[in-house]
């Protein structure tokens, strides 16, 4: 989850290579409209991969999950990734059936964006701050990002990446696979 523009489709493309040929990984793309995300993702991947339209809605629901879910086919899939609509308001307020919930900081958001949307980050169970790269742009402060994250959630799990360079992907596709293992069991 993140707000529009955060990074979370490229991020995709270049975490489920990282996740290695082990998993059979599907994905769920939500959007208001648009099969643009599903397509990237599919291309770029090869993961098995739906749209799903909101019709208008600014989130998605439970049952909306299980109707993608059903739509997509789990058969022979290990995990499935749910990329929720760009927002941090309304994701944060519905239960999607999801086992974990990653939440996208882009830079140029602002280390500041966890105090200003507080329910995104306490739902989190992991904080990723994406597009490192422009970080010399930006007035970005990665310890105040970390203090802020941790003000609203002193649990999730923070990782600094770079889906462009690939700067801290690996280390969270290392993160997010002793997550799936250990759901497994």
């Amino acid at each position: 989850m993140s707000s529009p523009g955060g990074g979370k489709t490229t991020l995709l493309t270049k975490l489920i290579p990282a996740l290695g040929d082990s998993l059979r990984i599907g994905v769920i793309e939500a959007d208001i409209d648009s099969d643009k995300d599903a397509v990237t993702i599919e291309e770029a991947t090869g993961a098995r991969t739906i749209q799903m339209h909101t019709g208008g809605a600014c989130h998605i629901t439970c049952q909306m999950s299980l109707e993608a879910l059903e739509a997509l086919g789990v058969d022979g899939l290990d995990v499935v990734f749910l990329e929720n609509i760009g927002n941090l308001v309304c994701p944060a307020e519905f239960d999607t059936g999801a086992d974990l919930n990653l939440v996208l900081l882009s830079v140029p958001e602002g280390d500041d964006k966890p105090l200003k949307y507080p329910l995104m980050f306490e739902v989190a169970s992991a904080v990723a701050v994406t597009k490192l790269d422009v970080a010399p742009i930006f007035d970005f402060d990665r310890e105040r990002a970390v203090q802020n994250i941790r003000k609203r959630n002193g649990n999730a799990d923070v990782f600094f990446v770079c889906a462009k360079s690939g700067e801290g992907v690996a280390k969270l596709a290392d993160y997010l696979l002793q997550k799936i293992r250990a759901a497994k069991e």
